[in-house]
């Protein structure tokens, strides 16, 4: 079972999946009269979107990354001052990508040198020339101006920048960090957590049951009377470390069995905690309904069980049945994750640059869908093609 505890081959296909889910999801957002089960579910809303449950996976997914990178990172003699500058560095590049991105939602073309899409194009680029994986036969120097390039070009896009919101004119801001954000605040939370705690199950458990219990206090109105909320901290954030932290104690719990027999043990004493936590979060829907956009006790429970049972199912395919052909042509998206979801992002600006748009038949209904889901696995293929070519963002 060496290859299961080095790296969980269900690891990278459950985030093969729900990166191409998210991208699916995401376009959807552009289809007409699209049916609501699929849809997010609308502020106040008492309801769960399949749309609702795929970010929660993936952050589910980063959590059952954390133990085993840093098992490999100790494996290949990284100390844990390199280990803590690591998070570091990942989670600030996490929060800076998503906070320009969110920024283009309130992005005025009128008084701005550069239209909103031209915006879009040029920040992304901008991403590529600052984390992508140059070939190791570069120069240090080489790297450097290169990465440098993107830096500039961020800093003038972020100089020209005009926004509007609530008919005012605003400059850049964090509103809610946009997902790479988001990502990034639960990436840092738990993996700091992970690296002072530890290993002791016990204690991680009690800091997943004090992320849902902010959003129980959060959604019960206990803390409605606080005005300053620090950065993150409240209801658009604090909460959905649950789902990290749940993905870490997953991971680690599994990754101790030694065998067969063991991981098939493990696995299905991880199932049982499948219909708990369903349970739990209908019971708790009396606080706050089922909400993602209020990130309420009953949707980071009930989309943790489905999780779980997403890996666990994924566990018995993959690693211990050894069925991984499966995923194959979808595998980049769980190898080169990043480069994977920021490649819609170039699709979209280029299309608004020439202005074209799809004929209406292709936006609506379950056509509209049929293409969302085809756009998608091009999007993967396309990823596919680019990390034969080694062409791959890291952070």
């Amino acid at each position: 079972m060496t290859r299961l505890i080095r790296r969980l081959a269900s690891i990278d296909a459950f985030r093969a999946v729900t990166m191409l889910l998210m991208i699916f999801v995401n376009d959807l957002i552009l289809v007409e009269h699209a049916p609501a089960w699929l849809e997010h579910a609308e502020l106040g809303e008492d309801r769960l979107g399949f749309a609702d449950t795929v970010f929660p996976a993936f952050l589910f997914i980063v959590g059952l990354s954390i133990p085993l990178a840093m098992s490999a990172g100790r494996e290949k003699g990284m100390s844990r001052k390199d280990t803590l500058w690591h998070i570091l560095r990942r989670s600030f590049a996490l929060l800076v990508m998503g906070v320009f991105q969110v920024n283009y939602e309130n992005y005025t073309t009128g008084p701005a040198l550069i239209s909103r899409w031209w915006w879009m194009l040029s920040i992304t680029i901008a991403f590529f020339f600052i984390w992508l994986v140059y070939p190791q036969h570069w120069s240090k120097t080489r790297k450097n101006v290169f990465r440098g390039i993107g830096v500039i070009a961020l800093v003038v896009l972020a100089l020209i920048y005009k926004g509007e919101k609530a008919g005012h004119p605003v400059w850049m801001r964090t509103q809610w960090y946009g997902i790479l954000g988001l990502i990034g605040w639960s990436y840092l939370i738990c993996a700091l957590l992970y690296f002072y705690i530890g290993e002791r199950l016990l204690l991680l458990m009690g800091t997943f049951l004090f992320f849902l219990g902010m959003s129980i206090a959060w959604n019960a109105g206990w803390m409605s009377s606080i005005d300053n909320k620090p950065m993150f901290w409240w209801e658009d954030g604090i909460g959905i470390c649950a789902f990290t932290m749940a993905g870490v104690i997953t991971s680690m719990y599994y990754r101790r069995s030694g065998g067969w027999g063991k991981s098939m043990q493990r696995l299905s004493q991880l199932a049982m905690f499948i219909p708990l936590l369903l349970i739990a979060g209908f019971e708790l829907r009396y606080i706050g309904g089922i909400s993602k956009l209020d990130v309420t006790p009953s949707w980071i429970l009930i989309c943790t069980g489905i999780s779980l049972g997403g890996f666990v199912l994924l566990a018995w395919i993959v690693d211990l049945r050894g069925q991984d052909r499966w995923y194959q042509p979808i595998k980049a998206a769980g190898t080169i994750t990043l480069t994977t979801y920021l490649l819609p992002y170039i699709h979209f600006a280029l299309f608004h640059i020439i202005g074209y748009r799809l004929p209406e038949r292709l936006r609506t209904g379950w056509t509209g869908v049929f293409k969302s889901l085809i756009f998608a696995f091009i999007i993967v293929l396309i990823a596919g093609l680019l990390e034969k070519k080694k062409i791959r963002l890291s952070v």
